[in-house]
Parts: C-alpha cells; sequence; structure tokens
C-alpha cells in the first residue's frame, strides 16, 4: 500500500515538470512571435576611397618608328624582336643603289643651275663675254675712224673742199658706231632682267631641295636607333621588296611609357593632375603597375563613335620593360582619399528624398536614425555625424520582410 502511493507522488512531480516546461515553451514561442532575423554591422574607421576604371592605351614617351624611304629591298636585317638596342646601333639596312643614282642625277642637276645663274649675274658664259668683248673692241674702233673721219671732213668744209651733206653724212656713221658701242656695252652689263634671274635662283633652290631630299634617302637606307630600347615590331624580313613609307621596324624606351585613358564625359569633373593610378593589363593579370595622371581632361572628343571622352594621360612610374607599347589596359584612378574615418557597409544606407537614414539596433529594436553620409564607394560610405564608434545597424533582414522603425529584431549568429 504504501508502495502504490510513492508510486503516486512521483507521477505527480513528472506531471509538474511536464506542465512547467510545456509552459515556458508556450512563453518562450510567443515571446519571439514577430521577431525578425537580420544582419548587421558595426561602425568601424577605416580608410575610405572611391576610385573610377576606364580604359586606355599605352604610349612611349621615347617612340622611334622606322619607314622605307622608297621602293626597294631590305638587304640585311641585324635586329629581332624584343632585342635591346643601344643607341646608334644598325637595325636595318636597305638596297642603295637606286638612292646613290637619284643623288647624283640630282647634284648634276643642281651643279648646272648654279652654273646657269653664275652666268646669268657675270652677262652670260665665258665664250659669250669673249664674244661681247670683241665686238665692243671693234665698235669703239669703228667709233675711232668714224669721228677720225668727221673731223677731217669738218676741215675740208672750212676750206671748201667738202659739202655740208658730206659732213652730215659722216656725223651719221659716227652716231651710229656710238650706238653700236651703247648697245654691246649695256648687254655686257644688263643682259638678263630681274626677273630672270629670279626664276634661275627658284630653279637652283629646287635643285638644292632635290639634293636635300635624295640625301636623305640614301641615309634613310640605313636605319640606325636614335637611343637605347626594345625592338618591338619588326614587321620586315631580309630580302623583302617593300613599298615606300612601309614601316620597317619600331624601337621604343619602355621604361619610359604613358597610358593615354579615356574617360565618360560625366566621370571627367572629379580627375586632377596627381591622383594615383593603377594599372592592369589583360595579358599579365597577376602583375600590376602604377602612376600618376599628369593631364587631366581638357575637352570632349568622340571615341569608337559610340561615346564622348576625355582623355587623360597618365604616368607609368614602375615601368621596367614588361609593358608593351599600345597595348590595352584598365585603368584605376583614386579621386577621393579619406583616412581613419568612420564608415559601414553600403547596404545599411537607406534613402528617403533628401534624408540619409539608417536602421540602429537599441534593444532588439529597430531605430530609424538620420545620418550624414560622406565619402561613398562601391562597398562602403562615410559617416560624417549621427552615429558613433561601435553602434551596431541593421544591413538586411534575413527573410522577405522590409525593415522599419521599431521592427522587433534579433542579430543573425
Amino acid at each position: 500500500m504504501a508502495q502504490q502511493s510513492s508510486n503516486r507522488s512521483y507521477g505527480w512531480v513528472w506531471l509538474v515538470v511536464v506542465l512547467a516546461a510545456g509552459f515556458w515553451l508556450f512563453l518562450y514561442v510567443r515571446s519571439q512571435h514577430g521577431v525578425v532575423t537580420i544582419e548587421v554591422a558595426k561602425m568601424e574607421r577605416q580608410n575610405l576611397t572611391r576610385t573610377k576604371s576606364t580604359n586606355g592605351r599605352v604610349i612611349p614617351l621615347e617612340d622611334f618608328e622606322a619607314h622605307a624611304p622608297m621602293p626597294g629591298e631590305v638587304n640585311q636585317v641585324f635586329a629581332r624582336l624584343n632585342e635591346k638596342v643601344k643607341q646608334g646601333q644598325q637595325l636595318v639596312l636597305m638596297d642603295d643603289a637606286m638612292a646613290r643614282k637619284d643623288l647624283a642625277t640630282a647634284t648634276a642637276g643642281l651643279a648646272s643651275s648654279e652654273a646657269a645663274l653664275k652666268a646669268m649675274e657675270q652677262g652670260g658664259t665665258q665664250d659669250e663675254r669673249l664674244s661681247q668683248t670683241a665686238d665692243l673692241n671693234a665698235a669703239m674702233t669703228q667709233v675711232q675712224q668714224e669721228s677720225g673721219a668727221l673731223a677731217a671732213l669738218q676741215k675740208l668744209q672750212t676750206e671748201g673742199a667738202a659739202s655740208a651733206n658730206e659732213v652730215a653724212q659722216a656725223q651719221q656713221r659716227l652716231s651710229a658706231s656710238q650706238s653700236r658701242v651703247a648697245q654691246i656695252q649695256q648687254r655686257k652689263t644688263s643682259r638678263y632682267s630681274a626677273s630672270d634671274l629670279s626664276a634661275q635662283k627658284a630653279q637652283v633652290a629646287e635643285a638644292e631641295a632635290s639634293v636635300d631630299a635624295a640625301r636623305a634617302v640614301l641615309a634613310g637606307v640605313d636605319i640606325r636607333a636614335p637611343f637605347a630600347g626594345t625592338v618591338y615590331a619588326l614587321p620586315v624580313k631580309q630580302y623583302e621588296f617593300v613599298q615606300a613609307g612601309e614601316t620597317l621596324i619600331q624601337v621604343a624606351d619602355l621604361k619610359k611609357l604613358q597610358i593615354e585613358a579615356y574617360f565618360d564625359e560625366p566621370e571627367i569633373g572629379l580627375l586632377k593632375d596627381g591622383q594615383t593610378v593603377t594599372i592592369k593589363w589583360g595579358a599579365k593579370p597577376d602583375k600590376e603597375w602604377h602612376g600618376r595622371i599628369v593631364q587631366a581632361p581638357t575637352t570632349i572628343v568622340a571615341y569608337g563613335g559610340t561615346r564622348n571622352v576625355g582623355e587623360c594621360l597618365i604616368s607609368v612610374d614602375d615601368a621596367n620593360d614588361d609593358l608593351l607599347p599600345n597595348t590595352n589596359v584598365t585603368v584605376t584612378v583614386t579621386e577621393l582619399r579619406h583616412e581613419d574615418v568612420l564608415s559601414l557597409p553600403r547596404e545599411a544606407l537607406h534613402t528617403e528624398g533628401a534624408t540619409d537614414f539608417v536602421y540602429r539596433v537599441v534593444d532588439d529594436r529597430l531605430v530609424k536614425t538620420p545620418v550624414v553620409a560622406g565619402v561613398t564607394n562601391l562597398t562602403r560610405f562615410e559617416v560624417l555625424s549621427g552615429l558613433g564608434q561601435g553602434d551596431v545597424v541593421a544591413l538586411q533582414a534575413t527573410s522577405e520582410t522590409d525593415l522599419s522603425n521599431g521592427l522587433h529584431v534579433k542579430v543573425k549568429p
């Protein structure tokens, strides 16, 4: 009988325990009803930057591109692609037979033009001047003779031995001889007019230009490096025939490079000289170069038929023969950088009209808190006022529930 009483007592104890546990479970479930689980972030101090990326093209500061000065054959190619060459080193040699022939022809033409000009300035060639001198001497002798004859007739006239008509005829012959002397003297000193001399001088200048051009062509067949650099393009081979103007070789100093970058028109307002830049090239994805803006955009130009861009020049401060000219790269400019500022993930920021705010977590409730945002980039924003270091703000709910002021929340573990 005592055993039965004891069993009933234990049964009541277990019943009370079960009922109490059920009651507390009921209270817990009830307390958790309407609670939204959220992800949060704390206010932290960080260095915050805002960047802008675009495409660009590598441009050598020292670039040498040699072209064929005339149609002809490539005699020898001394350099190799990617070879580092010294200043003055021979690179390519073309056949120079035609160039030498053209120079000889031009030199002969210049000598002929200069001789003709000299002859004109002296009144004619040596043979012409000798002939003119002989003609002048003969004419002057004739004048002397006619002058003597006239004097004799004039004396005879005074004695009545010569008529006035004879004296007049002698005078005419003397005048004719004197005119002949004057004509020869004028031809000797002023045979060519100023326009004749000007035309001949123009021919001399043209001949000189032809000689200069021929010399340049001859010099151009022997191509040498104007500075120390790297051969980055070599499109010709030995014995290949090339047309005038074709590219033979390109050399650049790959330690002295710039980037010509193209920023879309709305993005150029914050670009300034001196801003830091990182440079990436798809051919070397693990490599990064660095530089600065050396010339911010000054005008807008059409690019690619679909974009209006500002062209920006960027230095490459750590180029080391590992970035090739004319390659396409991606540049990222740091427009703004604020050191050690309070910031939050960008998804915490909400905007309503002209007001920015966040939902601060206070005692398991959300409190709508206005803030003043500073620098904003793709991931974070600077908090200028409205919050303090260590404050916890809501990012988003784990469910589809919208965040709102006063919402009862719990933080996702």
